[in-house]
């Protein structure tokens, strides 16, 4: 059953855990998974959330590990705030709350031109290289989150197990395309792990401001519940799904730039050493994998409706959004697949 969102009389419940004072909370949009919210008090600006229970609260020593190397190597990073109590976070009767420091800075929800592009890339980049030596064992990690053949068999079992589901024709038209799709792509293994942000969209990138220069000045990445080990294909992949698509998640057409998967790896070499040849080759594929992926988890959630936020001002219901942001991925997979060339002669050139 899908969880309700958490209101500001929730988190204001919540925030007692924190002892903070002169507290003024408001909801924080943009997110698909946590409950966000605002909160300024006298002792600074936070970010308090209440975690997916999809996430385990261990996942709080992993962000404290990463954030600490961070900031150790000087690269910018909210921080987790610890309770009263002394805790990473707090279990409620509603699930677990955790308050983060609020980085100055404005997200977008489209890359504005190349070069916005290619300077969050190379933020991404230092990112990776200061955390490439971290002595800590990840904890409380979710499994499968790339395993690509999971994600293919959940969405075939969703079109068996909700045949009388208002959209079950659309959907199982739609598996059935990405079925065959996953069949032609080459496939990626035995590539190493790094550390990783592990969603590097890119609204989970700040910068100093919308004015020109200051949003072409990235500051940090936030959202670190995924930072952990992964490859550095399906990363990298997963940025160029979204940095790429100028017209985002929630649209039937996407609309794939290649300038921006240029300049943005153009950013990104410019800053870190040369990928192995094999990881090199797998970049290639990586963004095929990730669009076609993303594609059938969320068919699969239109039939299912438990998963991923959804946006009540545009869509009837979670099941209609989610069958235009699978549209919209299965659009751009194909956008992306025309632009295997283009893509392989960049990456040659990049490094």
């Amino acid at each position: 059953m899908a969880r309700g969102r958490a209101t500001t009389s929730d988190a204001e419940l919540a925030l007692r855990a924190w002892d903070l004072h002169g507290v003024a909370v408001a909801p924080l949009h943009g997110g698909l998974i946590n409950d966000t919210f605002a909160v300024d008090s006298d002792a600074g600006a936070f970010v308090l959330q209440r975690v997916h229970p999809v996430f385990t609260p261990q996942v709080h020593d992993n962000i404290a590990a990463v954030t600490a190397r961070l900031v150790e190597r000087g690269i910018a990073t909210p921080v987790l705030r610890a309770t009263a109590a002394g805790g990473l976070w707090s279990e409620q009767p509603d699930g677990v709350w955790r308050l983060m420091t609020r980085m100055p800075g404005v997200a977008f929800a489209a890359v504005r031109s190349p070069a916005q592009a290619r300077a969050a890339a190379a933020l991404l980049a230092r990112f990776h290289g200061a955390l490439v030596d971290l002595p800590h064992r990840f904890v409380g990690m979710r499994v499968g989150v790339h395993d690509t053949a999971a994600h293919l068999r959940a969405l075939e079992d969703a079109v068996a197990e909700h045949a009388g589901h208002r959209l079950h024709a659309e959907v199982a038209e739609l598996a059935d395309a990405i079925l065959v799709g996953a069949a032609a792509l080459p496939a990626l293994e035995g590539l190493p792990d790094r550390v990783l942000h592990g969603d590097p969209k890119f609204n989970n990138v700040l910068f100093e401001g919308e004015a020109p220069g200051a949003c072409e000045r990235p500051v940090c990445l936030v959202d670190l519940d995924t930072a952990g080990p992964g490859a550095l294909h399906l990363e990298l992949g997963d940025m160029w799904r979204s940095w790429c698509n100028l017209r985002g998640e929630d649209e039937r057409r996407a609309a794939f730039e290649l300038g921006i998967f240029e300049a943005s790896l153009q950013g990104y070499a410019s800053a870190r050493a040369a990928p192995t040849d094999a990881e090199r080759e797998a970049l290639v594929h990586g963004l095929e994998w990730i669009t076609l992926e993303l594609a059938a988890r969320f068919a699969a959630d239109a039939l299912r409706e438990r998963y991923f936020g959804w946006d009540a001002s545009r869509f009837p219901a979670r099941g209609e959004h989610n069958l235009v942001r699978a549209k919209g991925q299965w659009s751009l997979h194909a956008q992306v697949l025309a632009t295997r060339a283009q893509r392989l002669a960049a990456l040659r050139a990049a490094w």
